[in-house]
């Protein structure tokens, strides 16, 4: 890609990005119950100067919600506000293209941890019977890092889903993201082995729940898969640039984690 929309994802992202989530090496299995498994991808690099950079993947099968309605779920913001106990706020800023924007989403953090936030460019891409969805951080001139929060870094966060039947699909999340901070090894083990599992269940229960939401909330408003739809402003995709982990301050939360340190040792 070139011009205006070189940060914009190319087709080469998406099917990069499809091609890690349905890989089978190098994934170690940390949850695998009842339909749903979750994996942790360690960093090649495992010295004390490595960055803090996990990479997580979770699988779902779902039999009673259709693929499309999962999509739906994804990009509906108002929708999120119900379902997303995580969320401390999320709103969309610009439109990039037709399908392209870009957001913030802050989240609440396990204590005595500090809440995270993230200004990310989303894109999507919808072929046949497949949904995907990946965004990216990026830094935006009128939305600084706050000092009540730690501004983490996407490296590449997304969702994959596949149906496999008219109301039966495969859905699959993986995200590789610096938390920035300090965070010890307990939090990493915690997300991947418990919230993980706890958060694709809430999007599964909001997936079958969406339909009756939307039918009394606009039900013909979806800008996601209408782009004459949105009210977004149009924004110069060129006034943003990729953030990078190391360009931002590293938090001391070192005196947070005393307290859990022997929740470190296993």
């Amino acid at each position: 890609m070139s011009g205006n929309s070189s940060i914009l994802p190319s087709e080469e992202a998406f099917e990069d990005f499809k091609k890690q989530c349905l890989s089978g090496e190098n994934w170690h299995s940390k949850y695998d119950k009842n339909g749903m498994q979750v994996w942790v991808e360690l960093p090649a690099n495992k010295s004390n100067n490595a960055p803090k950079v996990h990479k997580i993947k979770c699988k779902m099968a779902i039999k009673d919600v259709s693929a499309a309605t999962m999509y739906d779920v994804i990009h509906d913001g108002q929708y999120r506000k119900l379902w997303d106990a995580n969320m401390l706020e999320s709103y969309d800023i610009a439109r990039l293209a037709d399908n392209a924007d870009v957001g913030y989403y802050s989240w609440l953090c396990p204590k005595p941890i500090k809440n995270r936030d993230v200004v990310t460019l989303r894109s999507w891409r919808v072929t046949n019977d497949e949904y995907i969805i990946i965004n990216f951080s990026v830094k935006h001139p009128k939305i600084p890092p706050q000092s009540n929060l730690v501004r983490a870094v996407s490296v590449l966060t997304g969702y994959f889903i596949k149906a496999t039947g008219p109301d039966s699909c495969t859905f699959i999340y993986l995200s590789q993201a610096d938390p920035k901070g300090s965070l010890p090894k307990w939090v990493v083990n915690k997300a991947s082995e418990v919230l993980a599992p706890r958060v694709m269940k809430s999007v599964h229960k909001a997936g079958k729940d969406y339909p009756a939401w939307k039918e009394k909330n606009s039900p013909d408003m979806k800008p996601w898969l209408n782009p004459k739809q949105s009210t977004l402003p149009m924004m110069d995709p060129t006034e943003l640039s990729l953030q990078r982990a190391d360009s931002l301050e590293n938090v001391d939360e070192s005196s947070k984690r005393d307290a859990q340190e022997s929740e470190d040792s296993s």
